[in-house]
This record gives C-alpha cells, structure tokens and sequence, in this order.
C-alpha cells in the first residue's frame, strides 16, 4: 500500500513533545524522518515510566511515545558534526527544529540561510514563543504553555477555591504539534505550486492562544470570561452538571441543552419508556421559559433516571435516541474500548528484541490508505547507514 508521505524525506532535529510529535505524524504515514540526537540521546530518553523497568535510553515509554517510525542519527556537537548534519539537510525536503532562537544559534542552526541555500527546503521551527518578538527567547513548558495561552483557565472544578488543573497529555505540546503538521503540510503544497520552501513559525504560546473554545469567542464579542466547570464546557455563568452516575456505579456524560428541542423530546420519551417521566411529558415542558424556571426538578429526576439502571443500557439506548451520551473511561479501560477495537485502533508493534509492545495507531484514516506506528528507534541506530565514515 501506497502511504500518502512515501519518498518525503525530514530531517528532524527536536527535543520536546511538539516537534517529536510533528514528525510521527509524518513517520507513522511512510516518510523518511531521520532524527538527529546528540551523544546520549535526546532528553526524552531519560524519561520514564521504563519498559520492563530498564532505565536506558531505548526503553523510555516517553520516548517511544513520540517517536515511532522514526530513524536515529547520533552526532556530537562539532565541525564533524555539524558537518554530516549539513549533508542530510541537503537532502531534505523538510527540516523540523525545536528550541528557541538562542538555542539554535548555539547549534549553529539559521533556518533562514537554510532555506536560500536549499531553495526547496521546508524549514519548520516549532519553539516555545516563535523566532521573533519580546518572548522569543523565553523559556516554557506544557503547563507554562497551557497558562500563558490561557487554556488552563477553562480547565479545573466548580470550586474556584481549587487552583486550575492540568490536563494530561501535554496538550499545549500537542496543540503546537497540530499546528505545525498543517503549517508544514500548506508550505509543502505551495512548494508544487512554485518550486520552492519556505520557513514555517510555529509559536506553542499562540497555537494555545488560539485553541481556547469559548473562551476567544465570549471575550471578543460580549467582553465575557469564561469560568471553568467539573467535567463541561467553561462558560461565563456556570451551567447544570453533566456527570450522572448509574445503578453500577459508572458516571456517564449527558450534557443536556435545554434550548434543543429535538433533544429535549426524545430524552422525556426515553424517560417515558423507562417510566420515570411523571409531569416532564407535560406540555407546558415544551416551553423553554417553563423548562428553566423548572430545571432543578428536572436535574432530580435526570439523576434518579440514571441510578435506576446499569451503564452500559444508558449508552446504547442513549445512542438509539439521538442523544450524546457516553461512559467515563480510566486510562486502562480505554485499551478494552469495544469501538477502538473494532476499528483496531491499538496497534501491535514488533520491537527491536522480538518482543511486541501495544502503540495507538493513526489519529485518522485516508480514503486512499494509511500507515500505522513501526518500532522507534535504538539510539543511533541509523547513524552508520545514513552517514558512513570513508
């Protein structure tokens, strides 16, 4: 099968999660992304948790995380070095770069030079607060990028007396990494367009910037700030709650709209079915007015409507009304989903010993055919292959 990235050739040069992320989504789609590490490795192969409880640069789940599919070239950090490293970016058609802009001096690394020397190159940098501006050289991480961008406002409980929570999975990293894949994927189409690269700036503080929900919205036109909310949208006034929790003791989410009157309709003939409607079959209910002045018996009876059966009912008839309802899954409930499954999701990959390890497969499938994850690499796997000494 024919992967949509075949014979695109990266050069990747990156040290977080953004940019380590950015090249999978290459990598995991056929294209060659040789990775280019400094003697030791990079920093997320000092990273636990460890496979098998081996703490050494080729067992880090972190780094396996973000790296699938991917080659490893080692090379020391001087005039040889630098040296080699030039002859792969010779070659490339993409160069990935993280680090701020001082970091890249120090590596001797001029994206702009790079890209009039290689006028087909694509040089994408994905840094902490862009090349340029008063930030620029500031340094962050996924809870600073989630804080500066505001996101990690809209993230937390009812109780403000709680600070913010953190979401887990290095959103901000992730969301720079999103944004970075397109820009990257927009200078590659321009290329056909005009034979030539470009250089791609990708900010993770303006990527988060930019990723706030409601919260862009809300401030822009009624000059409102978002509050956050347990487990639901962050709205300017807080809304009914949407966890409810079932006779076997899983919570569901159900975030009931009241304005919708489609929805509205098919819940109270859910509830009717079940026979704990009592009055919300009522006309006067098909009123929105006569629904809000009466919502907290409406919560009431929502809440007995769910303890009165198991999870798994509630889903599936959930799903045969309309309605968007769903189980709260814990991390390791998600490897048993029945609908991940069945799209097999979750991937076997064979790993360098003969062993075989579980990886997510693609975040989304082509019409025409997709990859899924190959084994990450060893550290400096490919250093001899790519660039032997003569």
């Amino acid at each position: 099968m024919e992967l949509i990235f075949n014979g695109l050739v990266i050069v990747e040069i990156t040290d977080d999660p953004a940019g380590e992320y950015t090249g999978k989504l290459f990598a995991d789609q056929g294209a060659t992304v040789i990775k280019i590490e400094p003697v030791g490795g990079v920093a997320g192969r000092r990273i636990g948790p460890w496979a098998e409880g081996i703490e050494d640069p080729d067992h880090s789940l972190t780094f396996w995380t973000y790296n699938t599919s991917k080659q490893s070239v080692v090379l020391a950090d001087d005039d040889e070095g630098r040296a080699r490293r030039a002859e792969l970016i010779a070659t490339a058609d993409l160069l990935l770069t993280t680090g701020r802009p001082v970091d890249l001096a120090e590596a001797g690394l001029d994206l702009e030079d790079l890209c009039v020397r290689h006028e087909k190159l694509v040089a994408v940098s994905v840094s902490p607060f862009g090349l340029t501006g008063p930030w620029a050289n500031y340094l962050s991480s996924d809870l600073v990028g989630l804080a500066a961008g505001g996101l990690l406002n809209s993230c937390g409980y009812d109780d403000h007396s709680i600070p913010p929570i953190r979401p887990g999975g290095n959103q901000a990293y992730m969301t720079a990494a999103s944004y970075a894949f397109c820009g990257a994927l927009l200078a590659l189409i321009e290329r056909q367009r005009t034979g030539r690269g470009q250089l791609v700036d990708v900010s993770m503080h303006e990527s988060v910037a930019v990723t706030g929900e409601l919260a862009n919205p809300y401030w822009f036109y009624p000059k409102a700030i978002v509050q956050r909310q347990t487990c639901r949208h962050a709205q300017p006034t807080f809304t009914q709650q949407a966890l409810f929790q079932c006779a076997d003791g899983v919570w569901v989410y159900f975030a009931l709209i009241l304005a919708d009157q489609f929805a509205w309709k098919a819940l109270t003939s859910w509830m009717d079915e079940v026979g704990i409607a009592a009055d919300l079959v009522d006309e006067a209910y098909l009123s929105l007015a006569h629904r809000q002045e009466n919502f907290p018996h409406i919560q009431g009876l929502l809440e007995a409507f769910f303890l009165i059966q198991d999870s798994d009912t509630v889903y599936r008839d959930g799903q045969r009304w309309g309605l968007p309802i769903g189980p709260l899954r814990a991390p390791e409930e998600v490897l048993r989903d029945e609908h991940l499954a069945a799209r097999e999701f979750f991937l076997p990959v064979e790993m360098a010993d003969g062993s075989t390890a579980t990886f997510p497969g693609a975040p989304y499938r082509f019409s025409g055919g997709f990859g899924g994850p190959v084994r990450p690499p060893l550290l400096g796997e490919h250093t001899e292959e790519l660039l032997p000494r003569g």
